[in-house]
């Protein structure tokens, strides 16, 4: 079943009958992206969330410099999307682009609505996914303050062990906020100890 990693998914903080269930994944659509393209761009309003199936998305923006800061990776059993603007129907602050050939299954802002309306139990787990989001973005705002780039590293590895030979030492630097040189120098010294 195409939808079972979805529903496995919710079915850790929230249980469906299976009409619930028939009902949540017809409100989504599929959607295959190939490499380098995009989901989203800044400035652009996100009409959609997305649930990632296969592949990796980077989110990040761009600064006045034209440097790029990647603020997160989502890969298989990810969700994934410009929160702020999906919720206020703002312009997005964020681009979302594929780094391999990727298929998502994507939700619009008014089905995403029609959501809590039908099945009030999934503001339980938008709220859970949402609280959890926030605590890893408070997290990671710490470390970029407060860790070396080796802890940096150290934690990506944690996180993101399958992306360390899937995305380039270019966008694992701009995720950490290190150039690539930098982060070449970085590993060649962790490798050695």
């Amino acid at each position: 079943m195409k939808y079972e990693l979805i529903l496995k998914n919710i079915s850790r903080f929230i249980n469906l009958n299976q009409e619930e269930q028939d009902l949540y994944i017809s409100l989504f659509t599929e959607k295959k992206i190939k490499k380098k393209d995009f989901l989203l761009r800044q400035g652009e309003i996100a009409r959609h969330d997305y649930f990632i199936t296969k592949g990796c998305l980077k989110v990040y923006n761009i600064d006045t410099k034209g440097s790029e800061h990647i603020s997160m990776f989502a890969v298989k059993d990810w969700w994934s999307g410009d929160m702020a603007s999906f919720i206020t129907q703002q312009p997005a602050n964020y681009f979302i682009q594929a780094l391999e050939e990727s298929e998502v299954l994507q939700i619009s802002k008014e089905n995403f609505d029609l959501l809590f309306e039908r099945i009030p139990k999934f503001e339980r787990f938008y709220r859970i996914l949402y609280q959890r989001s926030l605590v890893t973005y408070i997290q990671r705002s710490d470390q970029n303050i407060s860790f070396s780039a080796e802890d940096r590293y150290l934690n990506f590895i944690k996180k993101y062990p399958s992306l360390l030979n899937r995305i380039s030492q270019k966008n694992i630097a701009a995720y950490l906020g290190v150039t690539p040189e930098f982060l070449s120098l970085l590993r060649k010294k962790m490798a050695s100890m």
